[in-house]
């Protein structure tokens, strides 16, 4: 039987998960995922997931920094690391010929790096810069600030980079303590998407994962409650406005979660037919940037219209985003529009699985709610499942006005 398009899973001895889906080509992807991310810091801790993640290519017990950045680059593959509000991840691409390369490279990183002092003093600058460009750059501090008001007192509000006060006074032992209480191989999910059969990867992790010792570490994440919408207006030294309306939305394991990401679709997705793209810039020709996103984590959500205007439009542009809202709550989508919109998300989905490492990443997260792991498959299916009235309802809760917020850069 043809493993291909199926994905296998397996759980290690020491409570690593491994999956699996098999994909003929000559790349392959590989990414190693840890469920600890900025939600799991305390107060105090704020930015050392972050921290943490600059710092695994740093150096291991047996290589040096540039030894870590050249396995795999002298092979013209590429090795990468993030951070999100609830997890770690490091990742790989790379030619399917290298897979023991690049699964003993993340091994290593991942168990093996030593966070020096030295590189630590180094990356606080690093990372201060970083917090810096983000505060020099409107259209991304906005989306901070934002989650900050939504979330305000909660964990998830804070900024996953932390604040300069704090990076400029962390030490490597903040780093390891952070470690040895927050990472362990009960939360842990390797994965790949590539040409090799599931009993060789299973073995090749075996090999390089499974003699780390069982750890686990308790999670305890504080579950958001949700607190009356606002109003926030910023008068700013810009040329541009900047704008975010949006408010919260569904959880990642919710039953209404693909409706919502149908309906956000619809509103203001890539495509350059949504309807705030077609309305706002093109009609009127208010916005060059105008978009709309939908977030979905282990226990709350968040949707978010963006849009950057001239300061004499603003105005205008709030009202008619508020009036493509008030469409998707009165009127219920017609067939034709139901199935365009359906097609639409559908071929999004597939071309974004296109390149492989997108699906990765979306399977390897998936791993740390789901039991089984859903084939894109049974994603398209339940997609073709959805009712007008599913769009119309989730639209009418998550667009009423007690939910949304408004947060405005007012330029000059």
């Amino acid at each position: 039987m043809s493993e291909e398009g199926i994905i296998s899973e397996h759980i290690l001895p020491n409570g690593i998960k491994i999956l699996h889906k098999h994909r003929p080509g000559a790349i392959a992807h590989i990414a190693l995922m840890v469920n600890t991310g900025m939600r799991d810091e305390l107060d105090n801790e704020n930015g050392l997931a972050h921290f943490i993640e600059h710092m695994l290519f740093k150096g291991t017990k047996k290589r040096k920094a540039y030894h870590v950045l050249s396995c795999l680059e002298n092979v013209g593959g590429e090795l990468n690391a993030y951070t999100t509000k609830e997890e770690t991840c490091i990742h790989a691409s790379f030619l399917k010929e290298h897979y023991n390369k690049a699964i003993e490279l993340i091994a290593d990183v991942a168990f093996n790096s030593t966070y020096p002092a030295n590189e630590v003093e180094k990356e606080k600058e690093v990372i201060i810069d970083e917090i810096n460009s983000y505060r020099d750059t409107p259209a991304e501090e906005i989306y901070d600030e934002f989650e900050n008001n939504l979330y305000k007192g909660h964990e998830m509000g804070r900024n996953i980079l932390g604040t300069t006060d704090l990076v400029s006074n962390y030490t490597r032992n903040d780093l390891c303590r952070f470690l040895k209480n927050n990472y362990s191989t009960s939360k842990m999910v390797v994965a790949t998407i590539g040409d090799i059969p599931f009993t060789k990867f299973k073995n090749k992790i075996i090999s390089y994962f499974g003699d780390y010792q069982q750890t686990a570490t308790e999670c305890h994440r504080n579950k958001f409650e949700g607190l009356p919408s606002f109003t926030k207006i910023e008068e700013r030294n810009n040329h541009l406005s900047h704008c975010i309306i949006g408010g919260i939305a569904y959880h990642i394991d919710s039953p209404l979660k693909m409706p919502m990401v149908l309906l956000n679709n619809i509103l203001g997705g890539p495509g350059m037919n949504s309807r705030l793209n077609l309305n706002i810039r093109e009609k009127y020709g208010f916005a060059y940037t105008i978009e709309s996103q939908y977030n979905a984590y282990s226990d709350t959500g968040n949707f978010s219209i963006y849009m950057g205007v001239d300061p004499h439009s603003l105005d205008k542009a709030v009202d008619l985003v508020f009036k493509e809202l008030n469409k998707l709550k009165d009127n219920k989508l017609g067939t034709i529009q139901l199935s365009n919109a359906k097609n639409q998300l559908v071929g999004q989905l597939a071309l974004s699985c296109e390149s492989g490492l997108g699906e990765l990443l979306s399977m390897t997260r998936a791993g740390f709610s789901q039991e089984t792991i859903e084939p894109l498959s049974e994603t398209v299916r339940k997609i073709r499942n959805l009712k007008a009235d599913d769009i119309l309802s989730v639209a009418n809760e998550i667009f009423d006005n007690k939910n949304i917020n408004l947060m405005i850069y007012k330029g000059l």
